[in-house]
């Protein structure tokens, strides 16, 4: 069956919004016919992952839409853009390069998205709802929404999420529909100590343990004896999501779809069942570890982007104690964020301890590194997953108090004691 567009869609297809609008949806039309749709939805709000500057490409694209007079037609925030712009210069990143990465930021900015330039846009003011229909980009974004706020999105690749963004409309397919959303595979944690299950590092590694498992799948968590807080969702999907391709997870008694493990799956029976046991969770933290020895040069926090309360949390970590010379620190944030915590007092204590804070961009997304810098530290299991390949570095990875003591320390220190 072809794909049924209403008047107003064949409107905007033949131009009568603009060229912008109809560029937008000539492309938004064909890719709903490439996957099948039949139809088009209304979306209420979108995310843009396409700000990261990665190459000529993907610039012209946005000056193109924004030179054709193209605008957003629903509330639009903005993704890690390709540099701090009031920071770069204290890194390696090329004055060119800054220079192209902040022509894409004014090009999605003059479309009439909102500056937030952030990977967690659920931080903001513009967080969705339960129930309402979005277009995201950005795997943590996306896996985050469904999630852990229930609201429905699918997979936006990049250039893609701003054509939904300009004509308030995406395929109306995958996770946007309720029978999709059923979960398909069921993890049971066992023999999982509620004091792990705790600690901050406990989720990434879980995550990044379901997220090999699942591919892209939608797994089901059983056995979660304690209700995590929202910082500790957001690492659990940015692994999952990093690691396999996971864009939904339901966690009984805690997410919103999956009040019991029936209402995960939708009355379904789950495809198959997979336990989970200590010695699994020790192997894939020992995954997210690539660096041998004790050198240590810089610790990374925040990716996804650091919250309000990890700010907070960091900043009693920090209280009193200064870094080791040899140690860089540092955080990345929102601008949203980092003015929060400074107001709140959080920012002077981190940065009293030797912190450096960037804001807008993302360290694997910005050539920031120097080439002296090659033993990195993270809390992150997103960070640690990507940063050999995409970085060529080594990782380590650990809690956020094992990031500050191996900073104090000088090398790497991490906590085994609830591991073992």
């Amino acid at each position: 069956m072809p794909l049924t567009l209403t008047p107003k869609d064949r409107a905007m297809l033949n131009g009568d919004f603009g060229p912008g609008t109809k560029m937008a949806m000539s492309i938004l039309a064909r890719m709903a016919e490439v996957i099948d749709a039949k139809e088009l939805l209304d979306i209420s709000g979108a995310h843009i992952d396409s700000t990261v500057y990665i190459g000529d490409a993907g610039l012209e694209f946005a000056e193109r839409l924004a030179r054709l007079g193209a605008k957003v037609s629903v509330p639009t925030s903005l993704n890690v853009s390709g540099v701090d712009e009031h920071h770069w210069q204290e890194w390696a990143v090329p004055p060119d390069w800054a220079q192209k990465a902040r022509r894409q930021m004014i090009a999605y900015q003059s479309m009439g998205a909102a500056p937030t330039w952030t990977c967690a846009p659920y931080q903001t003011g513009m967080k969705p709802r339960f129930g309402q229909q979005i277009a995201w980009g950005e795997s943590n974004a996306i896996v985050f929404a469904n999630s852990v706020i229930g609201a429905r999105t699918e997979r936006y690749p990049d250039l893609f999420d701003i054509c939904c963004a300009i004509t308030g409309r995406a395929p109306a397919t995958g996770l946007h529909l309720t029978e999709n959303r059923k979960g398909q595979i069921l993890f049971r944690l066992e023999g999982i100590s509620e004091d792990l299950q705790r600690r901050d590092d406990f989720y990434p590694v879980l995550g990044n343990l379901i997220g090999k498992l699942t591919l892209d799948k939608i797994p089901v968590i059983e056995g979660v004896t304690f209700t995590p807080d929202e910082d500790q969702l957001k690492s659990f999907g940015a692994a999952a999501a990093s690691s396999g391709g996971v864009a939904l997870f339901h966690m009984v008694g805690v997410t919103p779809e999956a009040s019991t493990s029936e209402a995960a799956f939708q009355g379904n029976k789950p495809l198959r069942v997979v336990e989970i046991n200590m010695e699994a969770l020790r192997e894939s933290r020992r995954e997210l570890t690539h660096a041998d020895g004790d050198e240590l040069h810089l610790v990374v926090l925040g990716s996804p982007h650091f919250s309000l309360a990890e700010y907070k949390r960091l900043a009693s970590l920090v209280a009193g104690k200064t870094k080791h010379p040899q140690v860089k620190f540092l955080v990345t944030s929102s601008r949203a964020m980092t003015q929060l915590a400074d107001q709140a007092g959080f920012v002077t204590p981190a940065r009293e301890f030797g912190a450096q804070i960037t804001v807008d961009t993302c360290i694997l997304t910005s050539p920031m590194l120097p080439d002296d810098v090659q033993c990195l530290m993270t809390n992150s299991a997103k960070f640690a997953y990507y940063t050999p390949g995409l970085l060529k570095k080594r990782i380590a990875f650990g809690s956020l108090e094992d990031c500050v003591n191996s900073a104090v320390a000088g090398k790497i220190v991490r906590d085994e004691a609830l591991w073992k």
